[in-house]
């Protein structure tokens, strides 16, 4: 593609072929199976999201990144809440390195988790804010959907869930939307471009 060059290709035990690529429309970004993982488009998403929320004058002291991939999301938390203490847990090592390298994700100031995010969750801990942007190229781990983990994630305040939503995947993001309404106090469904933001809700 015009304009597009490929920085680094790394192979990863979780996420198969990542790829580094810089864009003149997008900046730097990873890809993995065709889709941008972070930065990019990611960014351009999540920018929308959190300023969504930030209208809400949502205050906020601890947030959780589940599926920190580069830290793009991280990175903006930063920018609207910069006093927020930040903890994202990665399962792919790779991701957090290339972050790292290409996405300035160690001047986020946060702490990182290298590890499942499942297993992370077995012991609750309330966080004001919870990120759940978990995908293995472009698909979302059916564990993440499990009633029981689901119910873990009661005891923060907001839970924001990303969903890809285009074709075959729309389906997919509905019926989970359904799924999370029937667990948390409230859920607002946010639609930024070709995703599905649920934003769940455990405050008055």
């Amino acid at each position: 593609m015009l304009g597009m060059k490929i920085l680094e290709e790394r192979k990863s035990k979780f996420n198969g072929d990542i790829k580094v690529v810089r864009s003149l429309g997008y900046g730097t970004y990873l890809q993995v199976g065709g889709i941008t993982q972070s930065g990019g488009v990611v960014e351009e998403i999540w920018k929308k999201t959190l300023c969504f929320v930030n209208r809400k004058s949502f205050i906020m002291n601890r947030c959780l990144i589940l599926g920190l991939g580069g830290g793009t999301v991280a990175k903006l938390i930063r920018k609207y809440w910069p006093n927020e203490k930040i903890t994202g847990v990665e399962i792919d090592p790779v991701m957090v390195e290339l972050g790292n390298r290409y996405l300035a994700l160690d001047g986020s100031e946060i702490e990182i988790e290298i590890g499942d995010a499942y297993d992370y969750c077995l012991v609750p801990t309330a966080f004001d804010l919870v990120i759940v942007d978990i995908y293995c190229g472009d698909e979302f781990p059916e564990k993440f959907e499990e009633e029981e983990f689901l119910r873990k994630l009661t005891k923060n305040k907001l839970v924001i869930f990303n969903r890809l939503y285009f074709g075959e995947k729309r389906k997919e993001a509905v019926k989970f939307g359904n799924k999370l309404e029937k667990i948390f106090r409230k859920v607002e469904w946010f639609y930024p471009q070709a995703n599905l933001m649920l934003l769940c809700y455990n405050y008055n």
